[in-house]
């Protein structure tokens, strides 16, 4: 008998993946989590039926929504990573010198606990000496941090759910005064392409648009997300996110990766046109 997993992007909409094996099934406090072996993407890692990651293209998102900011500020040290539990963004985080603290909010202990078991390379660096794991509601976690840190990174889930709080203009602002005086935010912003996505993502951007004097969005090719594409937004109180890139500084690391470039760099801020008609609609309304 074959065993597929099917994930509904729309009522209309599904993307089917052959498995292999179930190796882990699940339900914590908040959700449902699986972990399963598929011949096309290796191991995958699925929350309440949603692809979080896979072996054969986690690369992508995690590098995209790391090296982006890590290549514009000159001196991001003290950075805050919202969700990320299975330890991906961690892992490229770990890979700079000059970063001395990374304080991790995960609000579910069993994501932890799940991928260090089934995904060691992924939470490789989770027991790095500059890592520091919060299992908390990161709303009342933030609250108590005052211009505390250089970068915050929100990889949550979709903004449906346990995570829906961290889409909203009063999540915003509480991000805005944990950043220090030229910080920045990046966060998922999903995928563009279908109805439901889009407004939720115009309803994000608009709320980070209004909150942060520098909002702007970028995009990336991730297949076994909706539609394939997906989009990041980047906030920040002093830096532009193209005019501040230190390319050549950020070459000069000699940091290897698989996706992200600094020529990418540039180009995923240049949006298509019924993209940035989307934006351009929420920030003039």
């Amino acid at each position: 008998m074959e065993l597929w997993f099917n994930e509904f992007h729309t009522p209309d909409v599904q993307h089917s993946i052959r498995v292999d094996r179930h190796l882990y099934s699940g339900k914590s406090d908040f959700q449902q989590i699986d972990v399963f072996v598929t011949p096309e993407f290796g191991k995958v890692l699925a929350i309440d039926g949603s692809v979080m990651l896979t072996e054969r293209d986690e690369f992508i998102y995690d590098e995209m929504i790391t090296h982006v900011p890590m290549a514009i500020h000159p001196a991001a040290r003290d950075i805050l990573v919202i969700g990320a539990g299975d330890g991906g963004v961690v892992k490229e985080l770990a890979r700079y010198e000059r970063v001395e603290h990374i304080d991790l909010v995960e609000m579910d202990p069993e994501v932890v606990k799940v991928c260090r078991a089934y995904l060691p390379e992924n939470a490789s660096r989770l027991d790095d000496r500059r890592v520091h794991i919060y299992y908390d509601n990161a709303l009342r976690f933030i609250r108590r941090c005052k211009e505390s840190y250089d970068l915050i990174i929100v990889d949550s889930t979709d903004p449906f759910g346990p995570s829906e709080g961290y889409f909203t203009r009063e999540f915003y602002g509480i991000c805005y005064n944990a950043l220090r005086e030229d910080g920045i935010m990046v966060n998922q912003q999903g995928s563009p392409f279908f109805k439901h996505d889009a407004d939720a993502m115009k309803r994000s951007h608009q709320r980070i648009a209004s909150t942060f004097p520098i909002s702007r969005v970028y995009q990336a090719h991730i297949p076994t997300y909706a539609a394939g594409y997906w989009l990041f937004g980047f906030a920040s109180k002093k830096y532009h996110p193209i005019d501040d890139l230190d390319a050549a500084g950020w070459r000069a690391l000699n940091l290897q990766t698989r996706y992200y470039t600094t020529k990418l760099h540039v180009g995923a801020f240049y949006l298509p046109a019924f993209l940035e008609d989307m934006l351009r609609e929420v920030e003039n309304g």
